[in-house]
């Protein structure tokens, strides 16, 4: 099984498509084992799926937020992460600790549509 960490910053849709996906069979062996947000919610309501949090309101020092995010995907031995609407920057440690297996399947254009206020429905 491949372990995979779903990274969001709102309303998990991209989240919820992958969860019916794998519920399809349609991930071959991987199972998400990681969201946040109020992807929390969907999260409970599918069951089975283990939830964090961490922002940058509990951690605002960049290197600090990019060390405990990369203990928290060590602890749950994570072997994929999918960015799905992450509005957050991966920094370097996590980066170098996972190099090649990071997906990011938010549909703006990078980098056309990235900064401050590019997100949502402005981008679109």
């Amino acid at each position: 099984m491949v372990r995979v960490a779903v990274l969001v910053s709102g309303g998990g849709t991209n989240l919820q498509a992958l969860m019916d996906a794998q519920d399809r069979g349609e991930l071959g062996p991987a199972r998400i084992v990681r969201k946040a947000a109020y992807a929390l919610e969907r999260a409970r309501a599918h069951g089975g799926i283990e939830t964090d949090v961490l922002s940058k309101v509990m951690q605002p020092d960049p290197e600090k937020y990019d060390e405990a995010l990369l203990q928290r995907l060590k602890a749950q031995r994570i072997d994929l992460i999918v960015l799905a609407g992450f509005l957050g920057i991966v920094g370097e440690k996590v980066l170098a600790q996972y190099s090649g297996r990071i997906l990011n399947i938010h549909p703006a254009l990078i980098p056309s549509f990235c900064g401050k206020g590019f997100y949502g429905l402005p981008v679109h």
